[in-house]
């Protein structure tokens, strides 16, 4: 059976001061905060993962949002250097989280930058947003860490987003959804495309093959993927997407190492 690990790490109490860069900042209640956090966590873990808390950065406001400090693929974790300056110390304590784990180490290193929310990964193919937190020489040096482990890295265009996760992931079969007025290009997908009604719905965590976790934010979504067939884990994130949080930004998922 696959191991199924999860990073996560708790909001820092200066949460509210997170960077906003698409859309008017709003106040944060920092109390539901936590409290949707902790409900994150518990979905996971009942959905049988394994949770690894990474170490507070409680200087860092967006540090909840953990996803955006490594890319990880087979046995290897690449270490971003995040696009904001305020983010970058964010990967220290995660680097030596994946590092106990047991992945091998890999840095993007100045002049890249590159957020792990930019990365959509499925199967063989590597996604990699282009052109807000991550730059192309970001996107460079990760393709030539994952080319020895035979990833396909495609750059893909992004305008409308702070990442290439903000606008569109994957469900199990592979099908992209996305919420149309945030994708800059549908026609890239192709035939693989699927619209959602709503923008929280265009971000799924894939819990197995036949389950997904998503935003009550996003009933009318919720209501189209269960109709393919998927069982939907839905979670309360609102203070999360007040900063232009998603389900994929507040943890790593660690398969099979």
């Amino acid at each position: 059976m696959e191991t199924r690990k999860a990073f996560v790490r708790r909001p820092s109490t200066r949460l509210a001061e997170g960077l906003v860069t698409h859309i008017e900042r709003r106040p944060v209640d920092f109390e539901l905060a936590q409290k949707q956090w902790q409900e994150y966590v518990d979905a996971l873990r009942g959905a049988g993962w394994q949770i690894i808390e990474v170490d507070p950065a409680p200087d860092c406001p967006d540090s909840a949002f953990i996803e955006d400090t490594m890319v990880v693929y087979g046995s290897v974790a690449v270490i971003a250097r995040p696009g904001a300056d305020e983010r970058k110390p964010e990967t220290a304590a995660a680097e030596e989280a994946a590092r106990r784990v047991g992945y091998q180490i890999k840095h993007i290193v100045a002049p890249g930058t590159l957020d792990g929310g930019d990365v959509l990964k499925h199967g063989g193919t590597v996604w990699v947003g282009q052109g807000g937190r991550t730059n192309a020489e970001g996107v460079r040096q990760l393709r030539e860490h994952l080319a020895p482990l035979g990833a396909n890295v495609i750059t893909v265009p992004l305008s409308k987003v702070l990442h290439l996760k903000s606008a569109v992931t994957a469900l199990p079969d592979g099908t992209i959804i996305g919420y149309e007025p945030l994708v800059d290009d549908v026609e890239f997908w192709g035939d693989a495309f699927l619209g959602m009604p709503e923008e929280p719905g265009s971000h799924v965590v894939i819990l197995d093959p036949n389950t997904v976790l998503m935003s009550s934010s996003g009933p009318e979504s919720i209501r189209k993927i269960q109709a393919r067939g998927l069982r939907v884990v839905p979670v309360d994130i609102s203070e999360f997407e007040k900063l232009e949080g998603c389900v994929t930004c507040l943890s790593v998922r660690l398969r099979g190492l």
